[in-house]
C-alpha cells in the first residue's frame, strides 16, 4: 500500500512538472521561433539638425616684406624725425623728446650707404661708444676677430662676414643659433630671404645699411683661374 502511494505521488509530481514546462513554453511561443519579434520596437530617431557649412580654411598670408628696407629712398628723405620714420610710435610719450637723426649724425663719419653714417668708422674714431650690456655700462664686449667667407655662384664677388665689427655691438646670442647655426654648411642664405627680413635682413635694411649696397658684403674677388701650362 505504501509502495503504491509513493508511485502515485511520483506520478503526480511528474505530471505537475510537465505541466509547468508546458505552461512556460506556451507563454512564449514567438520567442523561440522568432527572437527578433520579441524585441520592443525602437523609438524613431529624431532627424539630425542640419549642420552649418564649415567655413573654408583661410589661405595663409604671404610673408611680409621688410617694411623698413631703405632700398630706393631718396637721400633727401632719409633720416626723418622719429615722429615720421615709421619705426618709432608717434603716439609714444617719449618719441617727441628724441633727438632728430640729422642733428645727431651731423658730426659722424659720412657714408653713402643707409643713413649716411659710417658706423664702423665711428667706433674706430671713438665718436660713439655702444653700451655692450644694457644694465652694466662698464661691461666690455668680447670682440671676435674672425672673417667668414661665403662663396657665391655667378659673377658676383664672394661675401665676407666680419665678426669683429658685429661683436663690437652684439653678443653671439643675438645671432646664434636662432638666425644662424654656428656650423659650416648648415645655413642656406639667399637674397630673397634677406629682402624678406630674414637671415642678414633681420638687421640690414632696418638698423644697418640696406642690401642695395652690394659691395659692402660682396667684397672678395673670386680667385682667378691659373693659366694652363703650355709645356709638353
Amino acid at each position: 500500500m505504501k509502495r503504491a502511494s509513493l508511485i502515485a505521488l511520483a506520478l503526480l509530481f511528474l505530471v505537475a512538472g510537465v505541466g509547468i514546462s508546458v505552461v512556460v513554453d506556451a507563454a512564449q511561443p514567438a520567442a523561440s521561433k522568432n527572437p527578433e519579434a520579441a524585441k520592443p520596437a525602437e523609438a524613431a530617431k529624431p532627424a539630425e539638425a542640419a549642420k552649418p557649412a564649415e567655413a573654408a580654411p583661410a589661405a595663409p598670408k604671404p610673408a611680409a616684406a621688410n617694411t623698413f628696407n631703405r632700398l630706393m629712398i631718396p637721400r633727401a628723405d632719409r633720416n626723418p624725425p622719429p615722429l615720421k620714420d615709421g619705426i618709432h610710435d608717434p603716439e609714444g610719450p617719449g618719441t617727441s623728446s628724441l633727438q632728430p637723426p640729422l642733428d645727431a649724425f651731423a658730426t659722424m663719419p659720412k657714408s653713402n650707404a643707409g643713413n649716411n653714417v659710417n658706423w664702423v668708422q665711428a667706433i674706430k674714431d671713438k665718436a660713439i661708444n655702444p653700451r655692450y650690456d644694457r644694465l652694466n655700462p662698464k661691461e666690455e664686449p668680447m670682440v671676435l676677430d674672425l672673417d667668414i667667407v661665403r662663396e657665391v655662384k655667378g659673377f658676383m664677388p664672394d661675401v665676407v662676414y666680419p665678426h669683429d665689427r658685429h661683436t663690437e655691438w652684439l653678443d653671439c646670442s643675438n645671432c646664434h643659433p636662432d638666425i644662424f647655426i654656428p656650423e659650416k654648411g648648415k645655413n642656406t642664405i639667399s637674397m630673397a630671404q634677406i629682402l624678406m627680413g630674414q637671415k642678414c635682413g633681420v638687421c640690414h635694411g632696418k638698423v644697418a645699411f640696406p642690401v642695395s649696397e652690394c659691395r659692402l658684403c660682396h667684397s672678395k674677388k673670386k680667385d682667378q683661374p691659373k693659366a694652363a701650362s703650355t709645356a709638353k
